[in-house]
């Protein structure tokens, strides 16, 4: 986090405001191009190989393939995603939004080339079809993850009718992630790990490792003794019968002014005791 402070003092004039209004343009443009267009989305995809061959624009132009999403549901899914995330920015703020939103873009891209290479070099022939596992499916999961992660408690309506918070949404998300990532082959695995890798980096950064420390366990441990220590000290003691308030939730104690010293009785020998007298 003090690297990031470091880099916002330095770098964050030129942090992109409301970067969610540009990814969710990205996706209308997406979804116009895959309805009146499908042919020309397979010119889009992020496939290492292509892209050294010199088809730079697959770069960038990955970022126009939305998630799959029915057509029904389409503006509300865009208008939920542009809340989630103008919600994580105003949270954060635009430059450290900026960093966890293009910090996964930047992951997915360096995780399909890193797979690309090892394909290359296991088998030896450079493979194409890796852009089928690398899009923004992932990525909007992790935004929605990190949205659950600083507002819990918001409330969505799954289908308009049942209510949820964000955290168990999350959870889910997480779940199903997990899930695919056991089923999916290592293009899968890689896919999914890259794109929540800004997630996994942003949620172990914000947790107070403070709590777990040898130090603070050690200062716990310490406290708690004192404590159990102090609970077998008393504040009232019968100097005839040497009860406590301890021994009955009925007893009363008084110091007797007739007696030199400070002598506390309880009500059975408040009255009967022998006044004490140094002289």
């Amino acid at each position: 986090m003090n690297f990031l402070n470091k880099m916002e003092r330095k770098f964050g004039k030129f942090a992109i405001p409301n970067l969610t209004f540009w990814l969710i343009g990205a996706w209308v443009l997406g979804f116009i191009i895959r309805y009146t267009m499908p042919e020309v989305q397979t010119l889009l995809t992020l496939e290492p190989r292509l892209i050294l061959q010199g088809q730079v624009w697959r770069i960038v132009s990955w970022l126009l393939i939305p998630p799959s999403v029915n057509i029904l549901f389409l503006i509300f899914f865009l208008s939920c995603y542009y809340f989630i995330g103008t919600s994580i920015e105003q949270a954060i703020g635009t430059f450290r939004y900026n960093v966890y939103l293009i910090g996964g873009l930047l992951c997915t891209l360096v995780g399909a080339f890193i797979l690309y290479l090892v394909y290359l070099f296991a088998a030896g022939i450079p493979v194409t079809g890796i852009g089928f596992y690398f899009g923004t499916e992932y990525v909007t999961m992790s935004l929605f993850m990190a949205f659950a992660v600083i507002y819990p408690n918001t409330q969505f309506r799954l289908y308009f009718i049942i209510p949820f918070k964000a955290k168990w949404l999350g959870i889910v998300d997480a779940v199903w992630m997990a899930f695919m990532f056991i089923v999916s082959n290592w293009a899968g695995r890689v896919a999914i790990l890259a794109s929540v890798m800004n997630f996994l980096i942003f949620f172990f950064s914000t947790r107070n490792y403070r709590r777990i420390s040898p130090h603070e366990i050690r200062r716990k441990q310490v406290y708690r003794q004192q404590m159990r220590q102090a609970q077998g000290v008393t504040k009232h003691k019968c100097a005839i019968c040497g009860r406590t308030e301890q021994d009955g939730e009925n007893l009363q104690f008084r110091f007797c002014s007739k007696c030199e010293g400070n002598y506390e009785y309880c009500q059975d020998h408040l009255f009967t005791h022998q006044h004490i007298k140094r002289s």
